[in-house]
């Protein structure tokens, strides 16, 4: 790919820049395997639940994916200050709390690959963004060291003050090119998840790349992604990669 043909790259944060969708994948698992323990007749969490009902999703709707995948019907609840585990949100919520809990004790470090790319993209005339459907992107991006990096955050506050729905309906993504003065078609849509690919292929963004984290290549080729890697280092050009070992 030729970064040059592009005006905007916007990357979801978990499991893109950072690993932190391992510590999402914990959480979740964690909080759904307790709430099952009191449903036996239910078949027990797994993390091919994750990838198909919750990935990517704002946390609410996770929630609900997963739910309707067992046929359990529960309240929606009271939103953010819920703290019954038999609402919606009191179960998003229990959810994101094990998760603040685990970054504040662990911290973060993004990959590799993925730094390796930011510090390729800085030298060029390219507006980077992030768009997470996570209500924590800044904090993690702060734990990491990475806030400073790009020109805007887009993630589940912004979404629920603008009235924006989440992945993979495209509008966060749509709104980023905005915030970037670019358009869809001069955007490039970074993505581990199958619902974030499917939202940057609905807003008919100029480049959509999966990156497989888990989900899988041929998961994220079915929702919609132009290409897939494995790591972000490899989106960089070959040629810059020789200067650099060059220099080095």
């Amino acid at each position: 790919m030729d970064w040059d043909d592009f005006q905007a790259a916007l990357f979801d944060l978990d499991g893109v820049i950072t690993p932190t969708a391992e510590v999402h994948m914990r959480a979740w698992r964690d909080m759904f395997t307790a709430f099952l323990g009191a449903r036996p007749e239910q078949a027990a969490y797994t993390d091919d639940d994750y990838f198909r009902y919750i990935d990517g999703k704002p946390r609410y709707d996770g929630v609900r994916s997963f739910l309707l995948s067992r046929g359990i019907m529960l309240p929606e609840g009271s939103g953010a200050a819920e703290s019954s585990r038999e609402t919606v949100s009191g179960l998003g919520n229990l959810k994101d709390e094990m998760f603040a809990d685990t970054l504040q004790r662990d911290g973060v470090q993004a990959y590799p690959g993925s730094v390796a790319l930011l510090d390729y993209l800085s030298d060029r005339p390219i507006v980077l963004g992030i768009v997470s459907s996570s209500r924590n992107a800044v904090n993690v991006l702060k734990a990491a060291g990475l806030l400073e990096r790009f020109a805007f955050v887009v993630d589940g506050k912004v979404a629920a003050q603008q009235g924006l729905p989440g992945k993979p309906a495209p509008d966060t993504y749509l709104h980023a090119a905005g915030l970037a003065q670019a358009s869809a078609t001069t955007s490039v849509v970074v993505e581990d998840a199958t619902s974030g690919v499917a939202a940057g292929r609905a807003g008919r963004f100029g480049l959509v790349v999966g990156v497989d984290r888990g989900a899988g290549a041929d998961a994220l080729t079915s929702a919609g992604a132009d290409m897939v890697v494995t790591d972000l280092d490899q989106l960089i050009d070959t040629a810059q990669r020789t200067d650099d070992k060059e220099r080095s």
